[in-house]
């Protein structure tokens, strides 16, 4: 009989065949649920309630220098480059990333995964000193962590609305991993900072070889060391989900995908990242993984780094 082991984590073409069942890991039977991140998140990291689980990357890393007990495996089910995340007010006189210090910057949480990188981004590329920035956070922390650093750092009121601080000029920029309701059509007193963010996207890639990490797989370290093979078995039945999910994307009927125009993106996404965007595994991922670490020892988040290889369970290294 399969073992059953609770997994939550997100609904992607990359998981989704896991999710229904088509695709099973060897020996396990996942009972899979599909919730908010910010639930999963505040249950996983501070309470270890599923066996196993999608986790925020940077908050995972934390989480290892303050000793929690859990391990992950080199499978990256979320990513995203995260120039496009940076909003300002119209009027605000900001155009360049360095126009950023001396001003007021809201984020959802301080190690929320797609700020650490916006953060790492205007610091090693664009010269910004985080220290001359005012930061606003709006969102409950999903795990207490002891910060160092020094930085100005606020939280604001319960029941504020960013998006509309920002769009009245009490808050000068926001960095958001994904646009409030009040801004999917657009609005005229808020901009993005990079307006050809697709460009500078691909040259950032380009440059750095990075395609940003937003999540990872982790497990219960009690289950790692008492079933080892649980997650080698668990990389290669996400590795074959995110296969599947390539060979629909690569399929040339015109029916398959409810895009009309999508076979030019496609072109475009594989000439800039190549065949395999969404790479698992340590050794295609390494460089990534050690440049989140070090961003955030930088900004006061964990104590010190962690050599990548303990990050992963050992009998996942070699996993492609």
């Amino acid at each position: 009989m399969p073992r059953k082991i609770t997994f939550a984590g997100g609904d992607y073409d990359r998981t989704h065949a896991l999710i229904e069942g088509t695709i099973k890991p060897e020996g396990l039977e996942l009972d899979w649920k599909v919730l908010p991140y910010h639930d999963i998140w505040t249950r996983m990291l501070n309470r270890y309630e599923f066996h196993a689980s999608e986790l925020s990357l940077s908050s995972y890393l934390i989480a290892r220098t303050m000793g929690k007990p859990l391990i992950a495996i080199p499978v990256f089910p979320a990513r995203a480059f995260r120039h496009s995340c940076i909003f300002v007010n119209a009027k605000s006189g900001i155009n360049a990333p360095r126009d950023l210090m001396g001003r007021k910057v809201a984020i959802a949480e301080f190690q929320q995964t797609a700020t650490v990188w916006v953060r790492g981004a205007l610091q090693h590329h664009y010269g910004v000193d985080l220290h001359k920035i005012r930061w606003f956070t709006w969102a409950k922390s999903r795990m207490d962590i002891e910060m160092t650093g020094g930085f100005d750092l606020t939280q604001l009121p319960p029941g504020s609305a960013p998006d509309e601080m920002l769009a009245a000029g009490e808050l000068d920029a926001m960095i958001c991993a994904n646009l409030f309701p009040s801004m999917l059509n657009g609005r005229p007193e808020i901009r993005r900072l990079f307006l050809n963010y697709p460009e500078v996207e691909a040259e950032y890639f380009k440059n750095t070889g990075i395609f940003p990490i937003m999540h990872t797989v982790a497990m219960r370290e009690e289950l790692w060391k008492e079933s080892p093979e649980i997650a080698v078995n668990l990389f290669k039945a996400f590795q074959q989900a995110k296969l599947q999910a390539y060979d629909r994307l690569n399929d040339l009927s015109p029916y398959k995908i409810s895009l009309v125009w999508f076979r030019e993106p496609l072109r475009q996404q594989r000439e800039v990242l190549g065949d395999d965007a969404w790479p698992y595994g340590l050794a295609k991922n390494h460089h990534v993984v050690e440049a989140l670490m070090g961003y955030l020892h930088e900004q006061g988040l964990a104590s010190h780094k962690i050599p990548v290889e303990e990050l992963f369970a050992p009998n996942t290294h070699t996993l492609s």
